[in-house]
């Protein structure tokens, strides 16, 4: 099961506490063990300094403590002493003790043979059931009469290790009391963290499709979330633009599918109302197979768009003879330019070779070539330049038509935008995707298109793209903002 971020963090915050508190108080334990130790040891060594001056001061060699002399009183209350004291001999016999130890302290006899060889020895051992220290001092440092003699000095360890034993309890409540304080502590700022987090998260739940213009305003003036909130208002405005070209293009296509449907259906209905002689039936058929033709047209070119907002528009690039490809286009639209009575001039290498997708850039050029032919006048001319520039090829399209308005500028690659029909010399207006679909094609081959005035009149065709997939194309980009000219 998933845990809360506020409960991770409480308990991560309070780990980390208590691990710090942890290793400090391994380490002051070790420190306190050590200083106790050093002061301990340096203790023992001065009595057994003091007591080795007073038990060799007798020029006769006597031995004698120096002790205090207790009434049977205080001899009672005596249950621990704070040191022992006991000489050897280097055999291991016991030559005096303090009167107040009724038993010989435990002996070492490593340490007493060490000690015996003029060096100081510690060691821990029992002693009455008690831990104790001790340290075995040769006497023949006072002098060769006692070269023989070792004295052991000894302190109980119970007071030393009791202190070790609060002191660790100490700690330990110290650390688990701040463990849990840490924790809570973590709860609650966990909670005052991610509260703008719930906040947002609510707010940006209650958008729906209706209400995509509300932005998400929870903690926007807050640094640390001040870039969540503008990621997804930014997100927001990007879903709110495509839902409402989506929406205008739902529109406008349920609008251009019905407007042949309409016609289709009001002729067989007219046709059907009575006997008509074969011609009137062969003049509705005629007019219905227009009728088809376009709607065909508008089904492919919804189609094609269709796949390009999907990503579904994947070029299947060859090595194409880009000049070869464009005389291909122009010869299928005589028939076009002889209705018209326009002249297409092709300008260009005798060959310029590019990885594109055949039938793509045929349809691209299409649409161009086409819709200049139909926006230019009768007896005018169309210009079509290809040509390598730098590392991309160049394709420009000219017509000698009206040109557009500004206010039809910013418009002119809108799907389904149509410019005024009388601006087209009586040519029928289109489905107003061709240019949209010329945009398509243009940038899944990563290139660019746009549109602008021609230096006599008209308008001015330029399509820029990679001559080999990839690339970067001399319009310092992929995508180029739609210019003015006329959509088919």
């Amino acid at each position: 099961m998933r845990r809360s971020l506020r409960f991770r963090l409480a308990v991560r915050m309070a780990l980390a506490m208590t691990a710090a508190l942890a290793t400090m108080s391994i380490v002051g334990l070790v420190w306190a063990r050590n200083f106790l130790d050093r002061e301990l040891n340096a203790n023992l060594l001065n009595v057994a300094s003091i007591q080795a001056s007073a038990l060799t001061e007798q020029p006769s060699g006597a031995m004698e403590f120096h002790e205090w002399d207790l009434t049977p009183e205080e001899a009672a209350q005596v249950r621990e002493l704070n040191r022992y004291a006991q000489v050897w001999d280097a055999g291991g016999e016991s030559l005096l003790r303090t009167q107040y130890i009724t038993r010989d302290l435990p002996l070492d006899t490593a340490a007493l043979r060490t000690a015996a060889g003029m060096q100081l020895v510690m060691t821990e051992q029992t002693f009455q059931g008690m831990p104790i220290r001790s340290l075995y001092y040769p006497l023949e440092r006072m002098g060769h009469l006692h070269a023989q003699h070792v004295l052991q000095v000894a302190a109980p360890l119970t007071g030393r290790n009791e202190m070790l034993r609060q002191l660790v309890w100490l700690l330990a409540g110290i650390t688990v009391l701040s463990g849990a304080a840490t924790f809570l502590g973590g709860w609650w700022l966990a909670l005052r963290v991610v509260k703008p987090v719930h906040e947002i998260t609510d707010q940006a739940e209650s958008i729906r499709a209706g209400t995509l213009d509300h932005r998400i305003v929870a903690d926007a003036d807050s640094q640390e979330y001040e870039s969540l909130v503008r990621v997804l208002n930014s997100m927001l405005e990007r879903l709110a633009s495509s839902f409402e070209t989506q929406r205008r293009f739902t529109a406008d296509a349920s609008h251009e599918l019905r407007s042949p449907l309409t016609v289709l259906k009001g002729e067989i209905e007219l046709a059907l109302r009575r006997d008509r002689e074969k011609a009137e039936y062969r003049r509705v058929l005629e007019s219905n197979l227009q009728e088809v033709n376009r709607l065909t047209r508008l089904a492919q070119d919804l189609l094609t768009l269709a796949r390009s907002d999907a990503g579904v528009m994947q070029p299947r690039f060859q090595s194409t003879d880009m000049i070869a490809l464009a005389n291909t286009v122009l010869r299928r639209l005589n028939g076009r330019t002889d209705e018209r009575r326009v002249s297409i001039t092709l300008e260009g290498p005798e060959e310029l070779t590019a990885l594109v997708d055949p039938g793509l850039f045929e349809q691209l050029l299409w649409n161009l070539v086409d819709n200049a032919v139909k926006f230019s006048p009768h007896d005018g001319s169309v210009q079509v330049r290809i040509r390598q520039d730098g590392e991309g090829l160049r394709l420009q399209v000219a017509d000698q038509g009206p040109g557009l308005g500004p206010d039809e500028l910013p418009h002119v690659f809108d799907r389904f935008y149509r410019v005024d029909l009388a601006r087209t010399s009586g040519e029928q207006g289109g489905t107003g995707l061709g240019l949209a679909i010329v945009r398509a094609i243009a940038e899944a081959h990563g290139g660019s298109v746009s549109a602008g005035q021609n230096s006599d009149r008209g308008a001015l065709f330029t399509v820029a793209m990679p001559l080999v997939p990839g690339a970067q194309h001399p319009g310092g980009g992929t995508v180029a903002d739609s210019g003015p000219m006329a959509a088919l």
